[in-house]
């Protein structure tokens, strides 16, 4: 989900990226006001180039793009021992992604190194506000989305109908999505690593992502509570869910030992998480859909939380078409399927939830005549029959 708000907000918080990676050590040569620029067709915006220090020589500077953009002036002279700023106008030519950066004379790499401006170039201003809103919508929704199932678990005082291996697969992959968001956030050191390793990228997570998968994993925490505090039936967790959190578990524990014995960075330990937090998500939703399978019935799966789910999916994928248009950007649409196909996964996953309750097993749902469920019932009927032998 994070990574779907990251897009737009990559945009609007210059700040809070530029603090994160450390951009309060004042750069030696010449630096910009602003490292992200968004500007439209055939329109005009500013940035300005300066120096922190007087400088000692005298240095030629070229201003290095693609033609997605016109720069005036996109050259300039310094002049040695003296104060120096330069606006730099540039001008919108086709949609899409360029980054800026300079070649010096002398050339020498502390010179130019923090000079650089990543810009956006859009079609529409309106499709921007309008890709903002749709964010928003499916932030809230996918954050509103645990709560039905918890409602209903407390109104019925039960959690039969609601999968543990499905809980349990959840709540795992929520800890490890919590663990790469913190780690990237908070830490200088993965920030550091990560800057070596994409010089001038945004840092991919930003604080919408750490909030998110926080009260995530507090939601989830909450619901797996009720599974203590609440009738649970013969629900378990199965052999094959321990099966494959011990197999999760192993690859967790060998990371971090390469990473405390530094055969790899820290870093590469979050990718790995993240990578098993992908992989729970396209497994996680198998064991429920097989268990209201062989239920014949979806009493006790909240259909709250399958609806808000779907909502946030398709706008999430409605929100990566808004700006594949707008910034002609469909190489990262189809280039890099991952993160649109984890999308229409869960849409499709939510979509069978929904046959399942609404046509499949309908009248299953609406003849039963209590909130428990087959097990629970014939579980019940046969203590009162032993108490009444007694």
């Amino acid at each position: 989900m994070a990574q779907s708000l990251r897009y737009f907000l990559q945009v609007f918080v210059v700040v809070a990226t530029t603090v994160g990676f450390g951009a309060a050590e004042v750069s030696r040569g010449f630096t910009v006001n602003t490292h992200d620029l968004t500007v439209l067709v055939n329109a005009n915006t500013t940035f300005e180039i300066y120096t922190s220090q007087n400088l000692d020589d005298n240095i030629n500077v070229k201003l290095e793009y693609k033609e997605h953009v016109d720069l005036n002036p996109d050259s300039f002279v310094y002049q040695a021992g003296s104060s120096f700023n330069q606006i730099v106008t540039v001008t919108g030519r086709h949609a899409g992604h360029v980054e800026i950066t300079a070649s010096s004379d002398p050339s020498e790499s502390w010179i130019t190194n923090d000079l650089f401006v990543r810009i956006v170039v859009a079609k529409s201003e309106a499709i921007i506000y309008i890709s903002i809103v749709v964010g928003w919508i499916y932030f809230v929704a996918w954050s509103v989305s645990f709560y039905p199932q918890i409602w209903i678990n407390y109104r019925r005082k039960s959690v039969e109908g609601l999968n543990f291996d499905f809980l349990t697969l959840n709540i795992v992959g929520f800890s490890l999505y919590s663990m790469f968001n913190l780690g990237l956030y908070f830490f200088q050191e993965m920030q550091d690593e990560y800057e070596a390793r994409h010089p001038h990228g945004v840092n991919p997570v930003l604080l919408n992502d750490v909030v998110f998968s926080l009260h995530a994993m507090f939601a989830t925490c909450i619901t797996v509570a009720q599974c203590f505090m609440y009738e649970r039936g013969l629900q378990r967790v199965s052999k094959t869910a321990f099966g494959l959190l011990g197999l999760f578990a192993l690859v967790i524990i060998i990371s971090a030992g390469l990473a405390g014995g530094e055969v790899i960075h820290w870093l590469d330990f979050l990718y790995y998480c993240s990578y098993i937090k992908l992989t729970i998500t396209i497994i996680k939703y198998i064991p429920q859909a097989l268990m209201n399978y062989r239920r014949k019935s979806t009493v006790g799966w909240s259909i709250g939380n399958i609806l808000l789910d779907f909502t946030g999916g398709t706008l999430s994928m409605l929100q990566m078409i808004l700006n594949a248009h707008n910034y002609d950007d469909w190489a990262s649409l189809f280039g890099d399927p991952t993160k649109f196909g984890l999308g229409l996964f869960s849409v499709l996953f939510d979509i069978f939830f929904m046959l399942q309750h609404y046509v499949f097993y309908r009248h299953s749902n609406e003849s039963s005549s209590s909130d428990l469920t087959t097990d629970t019932r014939v579980q019940n009927e046969a203590q009162n029959e032993a108490v009444e032998k007694y």
